[in-house]
């Protein structure tokens, strides 16, 4: 029996099998005889006796029987800390979820070509603008489908662009239905607080407080990625730049409601950091695409009771 200070000593043996003394015992055989050598060398780490046999199939790593059950665990605690790990493909933020941007986005243009421009004096307006005014007599619904009417053209395309780009990456970072949800609560507290601030004759539309969020959880990502030291947080700052550009021309463009973006930015990165801390990664996926179903029951339901 060879000790475990020695290098592993090769028998060739019969053909008809492995030729070992009554008091010892095989442990592991494999044709390869690299990985036989690499077992032998756990052996000897491990402080146990062993010996490589050759046989027909291959090389046999053999112990003292009395050792058989310490070996086998030993290697079997290797083979776990050495297997090969599923490397995760690092996908550019959110392009796995691009078509959820696109279709808000999509839907955000339909809904414009309904209900046309704030000029016309239709009554969408009327009914869904987040008036302080109305708001603070209760209709607390105008938080959400004001996220959805839009002054003008130029207004809803700007929109419409900061969905398709900032939407795909929330998505993937807090789940699709996760997101949706985030960003109409943030947008439509984000309402909310402005109108308790200005009060009336304060009366806005738009999607912008909700897209601003949007911006506000990716910044709360982007710094826990950087506080958890993960390569994710570089790739998270080129969206936020990106979105950066983009929303400065919306949110200081004439009649824009800076406060309100303002609010939509804080809020949405108070949650995105909570969501970051106490539920780092997103639902099952039957889940999240319930989610989206029910952000989009939201606003149905908050433009019935309109």
């Amino acid at each position: 029996m060879r000790t475990s200070r020695e290098s592993p000593r090769r028998e060739r043996v019969e053909d008809t099998g492995i030729d070992i003394e009554p008091l010892e015992t095989v442990v592991r055989a494999t044709p390869r005889m690299p990985l036989a050598e690499e077992w032998a060398t756990v052996m000897a780490a491990s402080g146990i006796g062993h010996r490589l046999a050759l046989t027909s199939d291959g090389w046999a790593v053999v112990v003292a029987r009395d050792d058989g059950a310490r070996a086998t665990a030993v290697l079997a605690a290797y083979d776990e800390e050495n297997r090969p790990r599923l490397r995760r493909v690092n996908m550019p933020p959110g392009q796995s979820f691009i078509g959820l941007g696109i279709a808000v986005a999509l839907l955000l243009l339909g809904f414009f070509a309904l209900t046309g421009s704030r000029a016309t004096g239709a009554s969408w307006f009327e009914r869904g603008s987040a008036s302080a005014e109305r708001m603070l007599r209760g209709e607390m619904w105008r938080a959400v489908t004001a996220l959805t009417l839009h002054a003008d053209l130029a207004h809803v395309l700007g929109n419409a662009i900061a969905c398709v780009v900032l939407i795909p990456p929330v998505a993937q970072a807090l789940g699709p239905g996760t997101g949706l949800m985030v960003l109409l609560a943030s947008g439509a507290i984000g309402n909310v607080l402005t109108a308790f601030v200005l009060d009336a004759p304060h009366n806005s539309v738009g999607a912008s407080t909700m897209t601003f969020a949007a911006f506000g959880v990716l910044i709360a990502r982007a710094i826990i990625a950087r506080w958890r030291d993960e390569a994710t947080w570089r790739r998270s700052w080129v969206v936020i730049v990106a979105g950066v550009l983009l929303l400065a021309m919306l949110g200081t463009a004439e009649g824009a409601d800076v406060l309100a973006h303002v609010f939509g930015l804080l809020v949405g990165a108070a949650i995105g950091l909570s969501m970051s801390v106490f539920r780092p990664h997103p639902f099952a996926p039957a889940t999240e695409w319930g989610l989206v179903a029910g952000a989009a029951a939201v606003v149905l339901t908050c433009w019935w009771i309109a």
